[in-house]
């Protein structure tokens, strides 16, 4: 073994397992998504959603010439 190489390894931390961040990491964006959705689910069914897409549905119209 080179001095170089073991010089290293007296550096560097003894654990380097981290195989289970990428599965916390998507447990996070899950959880981040599925309230997202949420919110957006309640803002588009209540009296603000409706009058949003309303106001959105008419301002394209108007850009189309048709309304």
């Amino acid at each position: 073994m080179s001095l170089h190489l073991r010089d290293r390894r007296r550096r560097e931390p003894a654990c380097h397992d981290q195989r289970g961040i990428t599965t916390a990491e998507y447990a996070v964006g899950t959880a981040a998504g599925a309230g997202l959705a949420g919110l957006l689910y309640k803002l588009l069914t209540g009296g603000f959603g409706d009058q949003l897409l309303k106001t959105l549905f008419d301002h394209v119209l108007g850009l189309l010439g048709i309304g």
